[in-house]
């Protein structure tokens, strides 16, 4: 019989040690994962808090590119070309197409990256404006200049879909003719 006690006796010492090994090393791991947790969402609160000062504007503020910065009016303007368009015209006495090359004035020039992430949606909508005009109605200075105008608030309704800023405020501050031919 003390052969059997012997060997109960050490299988009852290494199931604790084996046991609160494991214990320990669950407990270890528990707290880091509840700790890596709290930081993830420690951080992730503290930069929504940034947002939540500024009230209903921070879901918009997430689409804009950058934040807005003050204006320098002593600042030069930024200008940034478009590629040509070539359209062909309402019909009046016979075929007539206008080509048109285009430059926009913008205050920012990270407004100049965003219009080249627009550009396929700028042109569509420029070119389908262009084609349904005439020619008689872009001949006249007054012709030229609503059709800018038009330019220029068809390009800020891409740009700023929400219609958050005013006219004042809109990216695209006007829209310059470089080349305007008609035949």
């Amino acid at each position: 019989m003390a052969k059997d006690a012997k060997p109960a006796t050490d299988t009852g010492d290494a199931a604790p040690a084996k046991s609160s090994k494991k214990l320990l090393i669950i407990i270890v791991l528990l707290v880091l994962v509840l700790g890596l947790g709290g930081l993830s969402a420690f951080l992730l609160l503290r930069g929504n808090a940034a947002h939540e000062e500024d009230g209903d504007e921070a879901v918009v503020e997430k689409a804009k590119p950058a934040k807005k910065k003050k204006v320098d009016l002593n600042a030069p303007p930024v200008y940034v070309p478009l590629d040509a368009f070539t359209v062909n015209l309402v019909p009046e006495n016979g075929d007539q197409f206008l080509q048109l090359i285009v430059s926009v004035e913008v205050d920012d020039p990270q407004v100049g990256e965003h219009i080249k992430l627009y550009t396929p949606k700028l042109r569509n909508d420029i070119t389908l404006l262009l084609s349904s005009k005439k020619a008689s109605q872009l001949i006249t200075k007054e012709g030229k200049e609503l059709l800018a105008q038009e330019i220029r608030e068809q390009m800020n309704g891409v740009l700023d879909p929400a219609g958050k800023g005013k006219k004042r405020d809109w990216p695209i501050k006007d829209v310059l003719f470089t080349s305007f031919i008609i035949q």
